[in-house]
């Protein structure tokens, strides 16, 4: 569910998915290309058909009942975004941030509750009072109900995938270990004295900490 920025709550699902697959007889990395010789994976139309057919489907063999005033019609939108980079940042940002941040609550007293967010058309800063229980409403309805995951991983990303995880790593010539240490920085540590960078010499760990506690002897 997203909420900010909006007057009404609306339900809906991002999907990140490679316009490639593994070949599984040849043990190849597929790419399918389209006119132009543009990446090309499916029609956006015919998957909010069958997408939203599936779903409907699925909800009425679990015996649920569907509310009366269900949009009959999907906003599907699919869009290649290169190598994904920015998708998933953006994508990043629902998964590990809170829903507002605390800066953004301008003020809250005798029951009522002002907020600044950025309006999704116009981009500019906007405020909104709510009273509390509305206020933290508006924050529930992103909280998953018992039993649901924020994020699945399908194909070779998922936990029981990682022979063919590996098997991709080896046809794509990708080291993640390598990878890895070019992202992850670590930041300077300052002197508190002069406020200078300091450089690691050594290291020592506690014995303790290193094999355990060893048990008292005798």
């Amino acid at each position: 569910m997203h909420a900010r920025g909006r007057s009404r709550s609306r339900p809906h699902v991002h999907v990140v998915m490679p316009a490639a697959a593994i070949d599984a007889d040849e043990r190849l990395w597929r790419t399918k290309t389209g006119k132009a010789g543009k990446s090309y994976l499916f029609n956006h139309k015919a998957l909010a058909k069958v997408f939203r057919a599936k779903l409907l489907s699925a909800i009425r063999e679990e015996g649920l009942e569907l509310p009366a005033c269900y949009p009959k019609t999907w906003v599907v939108d699919v869009k290649s975004v290169g190598s994904g980079d920015k998708a998933l940042v953006y994508l990043g940002r629902y998964l590990y941030k809170g829903v507002i941040q605390e800066k953004d609550i301008i003020a809250c007293r005798d029951g009522w509750v002002t907020f600044r967010y950025q309006d999704g058309k116009t981009k500019r800063m906007q405020t909104r009072t709510l009273s509390g229980p509305k206020f933290l409403w508006l924050i529930l309805q992103h909280v998953l109900p018992k039993g649901f995951r924020r994020t699945r991983n399908f194909g070779f990303l998922h936990a029981n995938s990682k022979r063919l995880l590996e098997l991709l790593q080896r046809l794509l010539k990708l080291n993640p270990v390598k990878a890895l240490i070019g992202l992850a920085k670590r930041p300077p540590i300052k002197c508190p004295c002069c406020g200078g960078s300091m450089r690691i010499v050594q290291t020592r760990i506690p014995a303790s900490a290193a094999f355990g506690q060893l048990a008292p002897s005798g």
